[in-house]
């Protein structure tokens, strides 16, 4: 990748994206993997993934929100705005306890919302901002770097800046919600499907930790070429 003038190509850089490029391939890697196993595991709840994040969501004090079903695998969120759990096909559908797992991890989101969760409420309000600095980092970048002028260059590092802290603030909020999909799996399940979540869910939060430091090297390659140039 090309900065510009004084932004080239160099060792450091290279190694910031290997090292990016494989924590990403190994936890992607490991996430499918342990998806795919407990996948073969049917759940001890009745019923498939949606039904299970229903109870949770009833239990917990979300019962307001919805369920619906999208495409894809390992497509699931939970949207706010809607107030709607989104399970991919699978999750939706099947009762393994991967899919449980990851039903309830979504569920958990929806109670730290209605149950007013901290970090879930600086995410939110940090969703606007890093929408538009996500976008426009590197244009702003591009544009310092080709002419030279670091208040352009400044501006851009801190905008990126802002995407490193979103992502900072988003592990506690996926940590919290496998937590309390484990407990509510322990409590209302088997020994079985809480130890299939952990599992499921464990591998899942490793990816977004090895996100966060890979943009976290990122940061630092930028703000070292800055004070080096």
């Amino acid at each position: 990748m090309y900065y510009g003038t004084g932004y080239g190509v160099d060792t450091m850089y290279i190694i910031v994206i290997v090292v990016s490029l494989l924590l990403g391939l190994i936890t992607q890697n490991y996430i499918k993997r342990t998806y795919a196993k407990w996948s073969k595991v049917d759940a001890s709840f009745r019923g498939t993934g949606a039904d299970v994040a229903r109870r949770m969501l009833d239990e917990g004090g979300a019962s307001s929100v919805g369920i619906t079903r999208v495409a894809g695998t390992l497509t699931d969120y939970y949207d706010p705005r809607d107030n709607d759990l989104h399970l991919s096909d699978e999750n939706y559908a099947r009762g393994s306890v991967a899919s449980v797992a990851v039903a309830c991890h979504e569920a958990g989101h929806a109670v730290q919302t209605a149950r007013g969760f901290a970090p879930i409420k600086i995410r939110t309000a940090l969703v606007p901002v890093v929408n538009f600095a996500s976008n426009a980092w590197f244009i702003i970048l591009i544009i310092g770097t080709s002419m030279s002028y670091m208040g352009l260059v400044r501006f851009a590092i801190i905008l990126y800046a802002a995407t490193v802290i979103f992502q900072l603030v988003t592990l506690p909020v996926e940590i919290d919600a496998s937590r309390r999909a484990v407990a509510f799996l322990g409590a209302q399940g088997s020994a079985i499907d809480q130890e299939g979540a952990k599992q499921v869910l464990t591998a899942a939060a490793l990816t977004y930790v090895a996100a966060a430091l890979a943009s976290l090297l990122q940061l630092v390659y930028l703000l070292m070429r800055t004070e080096r140039d």
